[in-house]
């Protein structure tokens, strides 16, 4: 079994590390949005169809949620600084693709390959982020800063995106990730500490090729269907054949993680009460939240009449808050009392702002849509850390990188389906004569948002966070 040696870094140089894992949060998923405002150029200048256009986005994610797995076992064997650094290089390598892109399918390739790096990034950043703080009384806060960066990486990468686009061209919603790169990579060395891996049970490690191989392709082909099926159908071959493809596939990963010594990710994981309880947390969480934020920016668009500069700065007072409650409140929450409790009332909250957007329809914006995104964005706040501590810190520390790769991937899945779904649910409602209406889309949030409640009460059950 994987040994890992904690280094105690000083006090400084952790929290300089905190800011190399936080931009990483922040780029993984400003990657995501920065491009929306940029597809209708990028359409035109590289000869997208309205129906591939999708996968400047879909390409991202396919390849980010499949790789997690494996980007968290690597990190485990190899060294989580190792694979951070090397997760920078695949992305910044992709950038320059993805932007001197002069067709679609080189376009395609470039976010595959940006995919590909973020997939390396994220679960090594959880990793390294346990290794600095684990043990000291400074880890919630380390969480709550992790956690925040993403909603601050989709609301930048909306308001960048739009700047970008109209006063640099489309190409540099892609160009602006590598100097960010450079930075981290020159920093990394003296920020981050290495961690010292140590020999398996046959005495050198080993990665579980057929576990990889199985794992990768399965959820690969998952998230292709999943991503997919509202474009051409749920019950389409195209859709079918990688859905039941995939679920084979982690069937045969299921199968060789049982039989092999040095498992890509030990079974006996998953039989952790806490840890699967949070990984659902965090699979739920993905999907109200993520849906939420889609359908809002619709909303805004479509219904209000909204640009999208505006529409990015509505969004701005609830990431506000989001920042504000898991860098203050929550912590302090947590740790009076504990993990079930914080996520329970965290979906409670997300759930009644999802029903109160549901009815908002062409109220004014300060009144119908405002206050109901800060009480969504309230129970996100308390929701999100706790479970994300929950995931990383129930597991082994010779785990903590596949661990992390799980919970990644957990949100990630949890995103991709739930969004799928509901997009399925939005387009098949009846829509009023005179525009559109997101209701729905809301109202299937909020019904995700109320299950998540109710698994976290049942499965929580941990001694409170100290």
């Amino acid at each position: 079994m994987t040994t890992v040696t904690r280094p105690t870094p000083d006090v400084r140089r952790r929290w300089w590390g905190l800011a190399l894992i936080a931009t990483a949060q922040f780029v993984v998923i400003m990657d995501t949005s920065i491009i929306g405002v940029a597809l209708p150029d990028i359409q035109r200048a590289l000869g997208f169809t309205p129906e591939t256009l999708s996968w400047v986005f879909n390409a991202y994610v396919v390849a980010f949620g499949g790789l997690l797995l494996l980007g968290g076992r690597l990190s485990d064997l190899l060294g989580a600084r190792k694979v951070f650094a090397a997760g920078w290089i695949v992305l910044l390598v992709g950038s320059v693709i993805a932007g001197l892109a002069g067709g679609v399918g080189v376009e395609i390739a470039g976010r595959v390959v940006q995919g590909a790096g973020a997939a390396l990034i994220a679960p090594a950043a959880l990793t390294l982020l346990i290794t600095l703080f684990g043990g000291t009384a400074d880890l919630p806060k380390a969480f709550a800063v992790y956690g925040a960066a993403a909603p601050i990486g989709g609301s930048v990468g909306v308001f960048l995106g739009g700047v970008l686009t109209e006063y640099a061209g489309w190409p540099w919603v892609f160009y602006v990730t590598v100097p960010i790169a450079l930075v981290v990579l020159l920093l990394t060395g003296a920020a981050l500490p290495s961690s010292q891996t140590g020999p398996t049970r046959s005495g050198r490690r080993r990665l579980d090729v057929g576990g990889a191989l199985t794992s990768t392709l399965g959820l690969a082909a998952l998230v292709f269907a999943i991503v997919r099926a509202p474009e051409v159908g749920w019950i389409s071959p195209q859709t079918l054949v990688p859905l039941v493809g995939g679920a084979a596939l982690l069937v045969a990963f299921l199968a060789i993680e049982a039989r092999v010594r040095e498992p890509l990710l030990r079974l006996s994981l998953l039989r952790r009460p806490l840890l699967g309880g949070a990984n659902l947390a965090q699979l739920l969480l993905g999907a109200a939240w993520i849906s939420m934020w889609y359908f809002l920016n619709l909303h805004l668009q479509n219904v209000l009449g909204a640009t999208p500069f505006l529409a990015g700065a509505a969004l701005l007072p609830m990431t506000a808050l989001i920042v504000l409650g898991m860098t203050t409140v929550s912590p302090r929450l947590a740790a009076r009392y504990g993990t079930r409790a914080m996520v329970t009332w965290g979906f409670v909250l997300l759930a009644a702002g999802l029903v109160w957007l549901a009815f908002a329809g062409q109220g004014a914006y300060a009144v119908a849509v405002l206050p109901a995104s800060l009480v969504a964005a309230a129970g996100m706040a308390l929701a999100f850390v706790p479970s994300l501590s929950a995931a990383i810190s129930s597991a082994p520390q010779e785990d903590a990188g596949v661990a992390s790769g799980l919970v990644n991937t957990s949100y990630q899945i949890g995103s991709a389906l739930g969004l799928a779904v509901l997009i399925a649910v939005v387009s098949a409602l009846p829509q009023p004569a005179d525009g559109v209406d997101y209701g729905g889309g809301f109202l299937g949030a909020a019904i995700v948002a109320a299950v998540g409640a109710l698994i976290a009460l049942a499965s929580l059950r941990a001694p409170r966070t100290r």
